[in-house]
Order: C-alpha cells, then sequence, then structure tokens
C-alpha cells in the first residue's frame, strides 16, 4: 500500500495535503506538484512517500531550487512506479541514457552484453536485489541531510523503518496536520 503526503512549511506551521500520483511520470512533474501545493512560492514543501514496510521517499522542494530527494531502500524502490519517479540517473550516480545513442553503442571491452567483466568484476555485486534493475544499490541514496535544518538528523533519517512518513511527520512536529489527510 502507497500513501504520498505533501507538508508545505508556512509562517503558521506545516499544512499538509494529501496527493494523487496518477499524473506524475517524472521528479520534476512531482516538483511542479508540489510547488502548486503551497501559496509563497519560496516556502519548502516537502513530498512525503511510502511503500509500507518496503521503504520511504523525501523529496524537499525549496522555491525554484532543484528538488533534493532521499530514498530509503534503493532496489525496493526500483519495482515500484512511484519509486522509479525519484530513481532518477542523477540520484543513482550515472549518467541519463540517451535512448537513441545507446542502441548505437558496443560494448568496447570486448565482453558480451551481460558478461562480466574478468578482470574487475565489475558485475559481482553479492549485495544486489536481483530482482532490481542492474547497478541499483540495495540501501539508501540520495541526500541524507536534506532534512537536518528542520531537525531530523541524518541518523534520525537512517534508522525509521515501518511507518516512516508518521515517524518523520512527528519529528517535524507535524504529526498533528498529517493525520487529517491520512
Amino acid at each position: 500500500m502507497y500513501f504520498a503526503a505533501l507538508l508545505a512549511r508556512t509562517e503558521d506551521g506545516w499544512e499538509a495535503s494529501d496527493t494523487e500520483l496518477d499524473d506524475v511520470e517524472t521528479l520534476d512533474d512531482l516538483a511542479e506538484l508540489a510547488r502548486e501545493a503551497t501559496a509563497d512560492e519560496d516556502e519548502t514543501v516537502l513530498v512525503l512517500l511510502e511503500q509500507e514496510g518496503f521503504w520511504y521517499g523525501v523529496v524537499r522542494i525549496d522555491g525554484e531550487d532543484d528538488p533534493r530527494v532521499f530514498v530509503s531502500n534503493a532496489a525496493a524502490a526500483a519495482r515500484s512506479a512511484y519509486g522509479e519517479i525519484l530513481l532518477t540517473p542523477e540520484l543513482l550516480g550515472r549518467e541519463p541514457e540517451d535512448d537513441s545513442t545507446l542502441d548505437s553503442l558496443t560494448d568496447l571491452d570486448g565482453t558480451e552484453d551481460g558478461e562480466p567483466d574478468a578482470d574487475t568484476g565489475a558485475d559481482d555485486d553479492s549485495d544486489a536485489d536481483p530482482d532490481a534493475p542492474p547497478g541499483t544499490p540495495p540501501g539508501p541514496v540520495g541526500d541524507k541531510e536534506l532534512l537536518e535544518d528542520l531537525g531530523v538528523s541524518e541518523k534520525q533519517l537512517l534508522a525509521l523503518h515501518g511507518d516512516a512518513v508518521n515517524a518523520i511527520a512527528e519529528l517535524l512536529g507535524a504529526a498533528d496536520v498529517l493525520e487529517t489527510v491520512r
């Protein structure tokens, strides 16, 4: 089960709203949706998203700045349509792909596609989730400090499991307003 909510930080405290992600296809779409949730474009908006018991994500939007993203378990999120929105190539440490040029490239090291490079063992990732796309890390990815200035430390963020959205809201002092949209 998925849950997504927006928390907007205003002069009067946090305001919460639930959100539908059906029309959201990219991180930019999600950031635009979050910006529309607040009257003041300079306010901080958090998108809290979780697939209960598997992974959670936090997207922070500060005005027109690029979104900052944290995902608790990239491998689990990669198997989710909503997780794929957050797992941009940049977040995973990859170069953005241009599908039109990928088809024309050949494997220059002489190995066949999918064959591990014998010298480096590059494809030997014993911690990898067999159901996740290749190269997806098994643990947290992104900006682990995105909530530090709001009172949630990196250590606290990494320790969250289960109902992480409620735990984050509680740490932010926004549990009551989040409860109204849950």
